[in-house]
């Protein structure tokens, strides 16, 4: 069987790039049987995966996004000879001939008090085309049940096309046991003694709920020893965004930057909890890695978060502050508690893995060219 996979998504930053590149390498560790035609839409990722046989990689010219999904791909599938054409994203190409698998990261676009999350028109063109991907794609993947719903829900999607896949944290996400490495990182990022942990992205403050944190830790801020630590490159603005002070609870509130992926278990493990009472997520990686180290965790009881997170995190309303605090304050001011919840993180975690998504995947793939 002769596969291939769309990457342009390397190019960007985000949970997609990261599920790109991690579906990737699992795929071609786990299949040495069929052919894979790597696609990148800029040359600096070729050789990536040169010491896999059975891997040709191309290099495809990009005027723009579309004209990369809907001509450069379909031309070079067709020159290729390949049976499937698999996107990472949610765009397949819609004159092709050959069967197509596409991947839905969230459903937001189609669920009303999300839809302010994106530019008017940016919505718009989202609610338009992706019918169209929809009905052209032979085979969906979704990253999570509540983003599956909504689509069977909303677009009356062919019974069965849509499948949910759960995806997992990378391999390097386990507690750190070495004193030495978490001494390093601490130093390296300038991490104090007991900290609550939250990763983010600047600008998006707004979905990822930073007011709400912002405002929790004010409210708790006199109870607790612990600062609260945002990672996320350029997230110290939040402070001018949201009025933060600089002097009391204010000047509790750590800004490393961004923190590199092979730091971040490091992180996670050093921290008292991992805070995530995001607004809108379909498959929250960040839960995955907190669950990964475990963490204990508290989250929203919405969407993606409560699916992922299930009972091994305490889940509070994301538009109550206070609601946040209390739930902060019974965690850090309870180790039996804290104990408890990391046991359960761990054991949380045995559900996803990108060794299982990759085995999904490809038996999704495989089934297609077995239809004929």
């Amino acid at each position: 069987m002769r596969i291939a996979i769309m990457l342009r998504a390397l190019d960007e930053k985000g949970g997609v790039a990261v599920y790109a590149r991690y579906i990737t390498e699992e795929l071609l560790e786990l299949d040495q049987q069929n052919h894979y035609f790597l696609y990148y839409s800029s040359p600096e990722h070729l050789g990536r995966y040169a010491k896999f046989p059975n891997v040709t990689e191309r290099m495809l010219k990009r005027r723009n996004k579309i004209y990369w999904d809907q001509v450069a791909v379909p031309r070079a599938g067709k020159r290729d000879k390949v049976d499937v054409i698999f996107h990472p994203k949610f765009t397949v190409p819609l004159l092709t001939g050959c069967k197509t698998a596409m991947v839905l990261h969230g459903a937001g676009w189609f669920i009303p008090e999300f839809q302010n999350f994106w530019k008017p028109l940016d919505l718009k063109y989202i609610r338009t085309v992706m019918p169209l991907y929809c009905r052209k794609a032979s085979a969906i993947l979704s990253v999570s049940q509540v983003t599956t719903d909504v689509f069977n829900e909303t677009l009356k999607v062919t019974p069965g096309k849509i499948r949910t896949v759960y995806f997992g944290p990378g391999k390097q996400f386990r507690p750190v046991k070495d004193p030495a490495v978490l001494q390093a990182v601490r130093k390296k990022y300038r991490l104090p003694e007991r900290y609550i942990f939250t990763l983010s992205k600047y600008p998006g403050g707004d979905r990822k709920n930073i007011d709400g944190i912002l405002e929790a830790y004010r409210i708790s801020h006199p109870e607790i020893e612990h600062k609260l630590v945002i990672g996320g490159k350029d997230c110290h603005n939040f402070l001018r965004d949201y009025n933060v002070p600089e002097d009391g609870y204010g000047s509790d509130i750590i800004f490393p930057g961004y923190i590199d992926q092979a730091d971040l278990p490091a992180v996670y493990t050093m921290a008292d909890l991992y805070l995530y009472p995001s607004n809108m997520e379909a498959f929250p990686i960040p839960i995955t890695e907190a669950l990964a180290c475990g963490k204990p965790i508290i989250t929203s009881d919405q969407n993606g978060l409560r699916e992922i997170a299930g009972d091994a995190a305490l889940r509070v309303n994301a538009r109550d502050p206070q609601a946040i605090a209390d739930a902060m304050l019974q965690v850090l001011l309870d180790d039996a508690l804290r104990e408890k919840l990391s046991r359960n993180s761990l054991e949380r975690s045995k559900m996803f893995s990108w060794k299982k998504c990759a085995r999904e995947t490809l038996g999704i793939l495989e089934s297609l060219n077995a239809d004929g």
